[in-house]
């Protein structure tokens, strides 16, 4: 069984077209009809992120930790219960590949960390888009670590020890975790999620915040 973990904090707006694209990225023909579970956890929500979560058919976990390290690592532990020989993990303002889970399989390693792409620019200067874009690398063996687009088996994630209990940057220390242990990671642009521009994120440090301190030095004659 293959397990995705998204958490949620008061996502209502954004995590029904989430979870749409990954229905649709469970469903692909390449998983061989294995069994693939989608795990919400709801942390801390108080508007309607669980009807929505509901209406979809989808399972759902609360707590009331708001930190996502906490969010990841019970969904993880939740799904590796159920059987999950997989994790993958993504974000509730992000819409995955239809490809996504396939992809990250057939590349036959211990994780996986792919690429994000902006979903709409409107709302930013062409400098401050020039200044992301300048920085980010979109090829093969990228350095990017994102919870939005991560997977990982379940074996290498135990040896790990799972995610930290951080408010941000839980993805980068259990990677980071990872490459220590000696673990197989591919480092790739062809598995790809869409992700929100939005400047007000859920993670004090996430990629919302980056998004936020996006600027570019005047210019000198």
């Amino acid at each position: 069984m293959i397990g995705i973990v998204v958490p949620a904090h008061d996502e209502q707006a954004l995590i029904g077209r989430a979870l749409r694209a990954l229905k649709i990225a469970a469903a692909h023909e390449d998983l061989g009809a294995e069994e693939v579970r989608i795990l919400v956890v709801l942390d801390a929500c108080r508007d309607a992120t669980e009807a929505v979560v509901h209406a979809l058919g989808i399972d759902c976990l609360a707590i009331e930790a708001r930190n996502v390290g906490i969010a990841r690592a019970a969904g993880a532990q939740a799904l590796i219960q159920r059987g999950a020989r997989w994790l993958a993990f993504t974000d509730a303002d992000s819409t995955v590949a239809p490809c996504w889970l396939a992809r990250q399989l057939a590349l036959r390693s211990e994780a996986v960390c792919g690429v994000v792409e902006v979903d709409d620019w409107s709302g930013y200067s062409s400098e401050e888009r020039r200044a992301y874009e300048a920085g980010y690398l979109d090829a093969e063996g990228h350095r990017h670590i994102h919870g939005a687009n991560l997977g990982v088996c379940s074996n290498a994630y135990q040896r790990a020890g799972g995610f930290p209990p951080l408010t941000s940057r839980e993805d980068v220390a259990l990677v980071h975790r990872l490459v220590a242990q000696g673990a197989r990671i591919a480092w790739t642009n062809t598995v790809r999620v869409l992700t929100s521009a939005r400047r007000a994120g859920r993670a004090p440090e996430g990629f919302a915040s980056f998004m936020q301190g996006l600027c570019v030095s005047p210019q000198t004659s």
